[in-house]
């Protein structure tokens, strides 16, 4: 599936955890709808055991029973889906979703359910059963749901084919798969055979893998098999984690393009952890909000918020909903980052990217405790010099010339949009 932009919506994960109900994802549909779709904000996304009757939070109950249906697959959990009741699956919840304008995605593991092969269960459309074609030495090693898949086993395919028809006729846009992405090596057929059920199954769906860090020597299959691919693990309102983001999208930044998405994960931002009795609100500041929305909008990773939405303060709908910058995710070209060194005992990076339409963008990011006044050169930027623009956070005007200065906070940035047009 070709997109000319990166995805932007919502998962549950950061708020819900594996305990994310229909009640919760309907309400953070409606104000998506509301405040969020006139700026490209589209999916939303129900992550990991939705088809565990008893989750609770972010942890895994190991080896409970599952909610499946005669032939392998996993289904929704009616006690958390009441509208999946009668067979009716994910349709009605998805239905509803597009009836907002938007678009609907679930999260899976790769392989099979356990708990189909020990009950040798069916697989549609094939005289093998779950035991047959099961790697059961091909395990994820923080969940215990499945086994691996062993691609070359006959009914493999029938069994891939199968989930994917199914996710098809519930209405599904956009699928995470689990447990495939960083252990490439030893899943890489299996990945190839999911993908080439789901892109045989009669309905455009984007493919996401996870989790990180994707293997860089493996990039160009990445590209072929999926539209974005995760190059961290779970990324959390960590300052040392959006720290150490700027070297892994250093690497991968050459790497995204139409229809294809290195993804540095999701936008912790506002409240989250909502699962547990104290709930949290992020722990980045608001200058590290700015900072991790600059870098991830300059590279084009996609853009999946975290929180839960129906509780966002006016900062944090502000800084989702700034056009200029959506407006560089969507069209900024030829990302990179041009220096990173220090400047009077200050850490500093500066990356740049062309705008489709014309123009050029300047990201200048304070990465040390203290603010800093940064100077920037045209010369530092191999250009004339600077057209008139302004920053895009603040909106203030800037009038061409040979250098730019910007004073930055702490963990801040500063993001020059320059002969852009708006």
């Amino acid at each position: 599936m070709a997109l000319k932009k990166a995805p932007m919506g919502w998962n549950s994960w950061d708020c819900y955890g594996a305990a994310v109900d229909e009640k919760t994802v309907r309400q953070n549909a409606d104000y998506m709808a509301k405040y969020l779709k006139p700026y490209g904000w589209e999916y939303v996304v129900v992550d990991i055991q939705w088809y565990e009757p008893a989750a609770e939070s972010n942890e895994y109950h190991p080896f409970t029973d599952m909610c499946m249906d005669e032939y392998s697959r996993m289904i929704p959990a009616p006690g958390r889906f009441p509208s999946s009741k009668g067979g009716k699956g994910f349709k009605p919840l998805a239905d509803y979703v597009h009836s907002l304008g938007l678009k609907f995605g679930i999260h899976i593991m790769r392989g099979i359910p356990r708990q189909a092969v020990h009950k040798n269960t069916k697989i549609l459309g094939s005289n093998k059963t779950a035991r047959d074609i099961a790697k059961t030495a091909s395990i994820c090693h923080w969940n215990t749901d499945m086994y691996g898949v062993d691609a070359f086993k006959e009914g493999a395919k029938e069994y891939y084919d199968s989930i994917f028809k199914l996710y098809a006729s519930w209405g599904v846009d956009f699928v995470k798969c689990d447990d495939i992405c960083r252990e490439l090596p030893h899943e890489e057929s299996e990945l190839v055979l999911l993908s080439n059920s789901l892109h045989n199954c009669g309905r455009d769906m984007i493919l996401s893998l996870s989790p990180g860090p994707a293997l860089l020597e493996k990039s160009e299959l990445y590209k072929e098999v999926s539209n974005m691919w995760r190059i961290t693990d779970d990324f959390w309102d960590k300052w040392e984690l959006l720290y150490a983001m700027f070297e892994r999208a250093e690497k991968w930044c050459t790497h995204a393009g139409n229809g294809h998405w290195p993804d540095c994960d999701m936008l912790p931002v506002g409240a989250l952890r909502q699962c547990y009795d104290e709930k949290e609100w992020t722990k980045f500041t608001e200058d590290e909000q700015i900072t991790m929305m600059a870098l991830w909008c300059i590279v084009r990773s996609p853009l999946m918020i975290g929180g839960e939405m129906t509780k966002f303060d006016d900062f944090t709908l502000k800084l989702l909903t700034n056009k200029a910058l959506l407006k560089m995710h969507s069209d900024a070209r030829n990302s990179h980052q041009v220096l990173r060194k220090e400047i009077a005992g200050k850490e500093v990076a500066l990356w740049t990217a062309t705008d489709v339409e014309g123009g050029m963008y300047a990201a200048i990011f304070n990465l040390s405790n203290k603010s800093c006044t940064v100077k920037v050169e045209s010369d530092d930027l191999e250009v004339a010099s600077f057209a008139n623009g302004f920053e895009i956070f603040t909106g203030k005007a800037f009038k061409g010339g040979d250098v730019i200065t910007a004073k930055i906070p702490a963990h801040g940035a500063a993001v020059y949009a320059l002969g852009v047009k708006e």
